[in-house]
């Protein structure tokens, strides 16, 4: 009997009127499974189809600007935790990108985003992730913050981008042509790229603070506000990396 990938290969060139026919040849006893078989096959081909389709859908921004020369895709992960950095990722992906999967990092498994993560850096023109410092978000304030590490990605590049796709946001002290994109990373395959590989970067950062400061739980909570975290906080005061003037509620 065949395998899946056989069956698959099959499902591709057979007609679906063709079908009943390519079931018969078997013998009653095969026939279930033969049948098993090509249902899955053809769900996987369904599936394989529309993510194609949705990706062809999360090309459009880049398709439109595509006469501007090299497309940047930029986001920020780590706004919002109490500890940690603010990293921000910046991606220039070849026109012909062929990365499946790509969407807003918080819609993906944390496998998923490793997969991508290891892709988008073998595949994209150039890519990047830098970050802002507790120390810094403390001293200019979150945003600031976020913005200097946009900045400093986007000068890490090895190729100098042409036009900046944005999650929502334009980033000053910048001379390059900027487009905000409001929830860029889930309509943008450049941006989504960009907030991919800042969150795989600052989840990595996070569980290693983990093995520095066990008593908070960061490989959990990657340094938002959980329970356990604000628990130990309390608790224990503040770490290293913890953002001051992100815990006045909570000492």
């Amino acid at each position: 009997m065949e395998s899946i990938s056989q069956i698959k290969t099959i499902l591709k060139e057979t007609k679906d009127t063709e079908m009943d026919s390519f079931i018969a040849q078997y013998s009653a006893d095969e026939r279930s499974g033969v049948q098993a078989l090509v249902k899955s096959a053809a769900k996987k081909k369904a599936a394989y189809e529309a993510e194609l389709q949705r990706t062809y859908l999360l090309t459009e921004f880049e398709r439109k600007y595509a006469n501007e020369g090299y497309i940047c895709g930029i986001d920020e992960v780590g706004r919002g935790p109490l500890a940690g950095p603010v990293v921000a990722g910046a991606v220039i992906l070849p026109r012909d990108c062929d990365i499946l999967y790509i969407n807003d990092s918080k819609k993906l498994s944390a496998k998923k985003r490793e997969e991508l993560f290891t892709e988008i850096m073998e595949k994209a023109v150039s890519a990047t992730t830098a970050l802002s410092t507790p120390e810094l978000i403390d001293d200019i304030n979150i945003l600031q913050a976020t913005y200097a590490a946009m900045r400093k990605a986007i000068e890490q590049l090895s190729v100098r981008p042409d036009l900046l796709l944005n999650d929502a946001v334009k980033i000053p002290g910048v001379d390059i042509k900027q487009v905000g994109i409001i929830k860029g990373d889930a309509k943008s395959i450049s941006i989504g790229a960009a907030s991919i590989i800042a969150k795989v970067t600052r989840d990595a950062m996070m569980v290693e603070y983990d093995k520095i400061y066990p008593e908070y739980d960061f490989a959990s909570n990657k340094g938002y506000g959980s329970a356990k975290h604000i628990e130990a906080l309390k608790k224990y005061g503040p770490c290293p990396i913890h953002r001051k003037s992100f815990i006045g509620n909570f000492i």
